[in-house]
């Protein structure tokens, strides 16, 4: 949508049907606790920086305050929901369902590896001065750092989504996803 009053050549990668496709096919115990991390980063969204931000304007905050209060009820929702279908599982399910959110968080870096490069091409052709190639790789690393913080860290490392998923998972399953987080940060 930004697109539009943009110079021209911006390109947003990822195709929305194809995600939710590929999304909707995993076990619903992964696809909720993704889920509940998007909520609950959308919400640290506005805390941290929208809210805060005396320079924005006041309807532009309320519209943003009002969405975080529908991702409010959505996060709490889910809250309830994603342990209800945790007690259908078996040990086994629950596994496979880990490494299937493991498999989602890697895709969902996967689609930022790609936008974040996109997004810097875009910036450098459009900005007047010339980067050198190690300032190109920094920013290109920086830009995946800040999308990889907005899109996965600020939503599994919050407190609510910790909790929860602690309550979930065996000590073991949490250093399984700990682990591929790591290879992210």
């Amino acid at each position: 949508m930004m697109a539009d009053g943009m110079p021209k050549g911006y390109r947003f990668l990822p195709d929305p049907d194809e995600i939710a496709a590929a999304v909707l096919k995993r076990p619903t115990w992964a696809v909720l606790a993704l889920i509940l991390a998007i909520e609950l980063f959308t919400q640290e969204h506005y805390k941290k920086s929208i809210e805060p931000d005396a320079n924005l304007s006041a309807l532009f905050k309320d519209l943003f305050l009002f969405h975080l209060k529908e991702e409010t009820t959505h996060a709490i929702m889910d809250e309830l929901e994603w342990p209800r279908e945790d007690s259908k599982l078996t040990p086994v399910e629950r596994d496979s369902s880990v490494r299937e959110l493991i498999g989602l968080v890697a895709d969902v870096d996967g689609i930022l590896q790609k936008q974040s490069a996109e997004d810097v091409d875009y910036f450098l052709s459009h900005c007047r001065r010339r980067f050198s190639d190690d300032e190109i790789h920094r920013i290109k690393k920086r830009v995946l750092g800040a999308y990889r913080w907005q899109y996965i860290f600020s939503g599994v490392e919050h407190p609510r989504f910790k909790t929860l998923l602690e309550k979930l998972t065996t000590d073991e399953q949490r250093q399984r996803i700990n682990s591929a987080l790591a290879t992210l940060s």
